[in-house]
């Protein structure tokens, strides 16, 4: 069952991968017929749809294998998540009929799916902590509002590659194509753990974890940081440039900054080969976008998904924090994010209801609110060594 789980998310990625192609075809197609749709986009709309069966049948079949939602670690939880931007999208791509919403909400589905591949995909038996209904309730809930949020980020970088001059220097040119970077910089990480893991490289660290006791780290990638007072244990290994204090999870920040260098590597690359920023490159693209259509996808994004987010990241989780840790707010760094996340939302629906922040201020301020998102995702996940470490 497990290797059926496995089969079904690998078809529903290459499901993605090829209708992300029709969808772009499909815009050059409309542009020449002018029709509403065409067989491009119905296509590449079928082959989503099928893909997300596909992945429904992971989830599923993993479900059974585990004997648990499949939501319980950063391998479950990303993959469940890539899933509802997906079926977010689908929804709202019936909804407004707008075929560019493919051409950028699946990359992203991609991206994120990918990422999620990096970690260990073992099926475990859970923690006590985690043997609670309140698992799938909880997570599925937020990573649902999550997803829903992630569309409004995707109608966002439409309206800014449209309504953004990228003929001059300009502080908004500078942030989007810092966008671009950030997305580069997740496909190098997948690149650079990729191609390390078929070298079967691996070296094992003893050193002294947050709870002053010895541990041992296996690192994936060549360590750059070392673990607090690390022992190497694997002969010929590289000698870290540095090390990190315990509250640091050094292995995860080691892995931060070799995506971050093979994704500088990257998008340096790509501007030498095409002679122009990768905004530019995807402006074609949005060139016949309804500006007002694509504003309002992203405002109802977020009026659709703030609720959501916050009955999951909040509510649910503060329930479940008091039955399993006897206290429902602790100033965990998830908790944390998860509360400036929901602030962020509020400030937006606030700016936007209240102040008239329409147009290109609710796309930035959407394109941030996934910044936000991603940041918990990853760096905290990563990074910041807390009770949700276990993901």
């Amino acid at each position: 069952m497990a290797q059926w789980s496995s089969n079904f998310l690998y078809i529903a990625f290459v499901l993605y991968l090829i209708a992300t192609l029709f969808f772009g075809g499909s815009i050059k197609a409309n542009k020449k017929a002018n029709a509403p749709t065409n067989r491009w986009e119905k296509i590449a709309m079928t082959l989503t749809i099928v893909g997300f069966v596909a992945q429904l049948g992971y989830f599923i079949t993993r479900w059974i294998a585990a004997g648990h939602a499949p939501v319980s670690n950063l391998f479950e939880f990303t993959t469940f998540f890539g899933m509802m931007l997906v079926g977010a999208f689908i929804i709202i791509y019936f909804l407004y009929r707008s075929t560019v919403l493919g051409v950028f909400a699946l990359p992203v589905a991609i991206i994120i799916i990918a990422y999620a591949s990096m970690f260990p995909t073992e099926i475990s038996p859970l923690i006590p902590a985690l043997q609670s209904d309140w698992l799938k309730i909880h997570v599925t809930t937020a990573a649902a509002g999550q997803a829903i949020l992630s569309i409004s980020f995707v109608a966002g970088i439409i309206y800014l590659l449209k309504s953004v001059n990228h003929e001059k220097s300009s502080k908004q040119s500078f942030w989007l194509e810092a966008i671009m970077y950030g997305m580069v910089v997740v496909i190098g990480f997948v690149f650079i753990t990729t191609s390390f893991s078929l070298a079967d490289y691996e070296t094992k660290f003893q050193y002294i974890n947050k709870d002053d006791q010895e541990a041992v780290s296996e690192y994936a990638l060549p360590a750059i940081v070392g673990p607090n007072e690390g022992v190497i244990q694997t002969e010929g290994a590289f000698e870290p440039l540095a090390e990190m204090p315990a509250i640091i999870n050094a292995k995860k920040l080691n892995t931060v900054i070799w995506s971050f260098a093979v994704g500088s590597i990257l998008y340096i690359l790509i501007r030498l080969i095409v002679r122009k920023r990768i905004s530019q490159i995807l402006q074609p693209l949005v060139k016949n976008v309804n500006l007002d259509l694509i504003d309002e996808v992203g405002y109802r994004s977020v009026l659709i998904g703030f609720p959501v987010f916050t009955l999951g990241a909040l509510i649910f989780a503060m329930i479940w924090a008091q039955i399993a840790w006897t206290r429902f707010w602790g100033w965990d760094p998830k908790e944390v994010w998860a509360l400036i996340t929901f602030l962020f939302y509020a400030a937006f629906l606030h700016l936007r209801l209240s102040k008239g922040w329409h147009g290109e201020k609710s796309a930035w301020l959407a394109v941030i609110g996934f910044i936000i998102i991603m940041f918990n995702l990853i760096f905290v996940n990563l990074v910041i060594a807390g009770l949700h470490s276990y993901a």
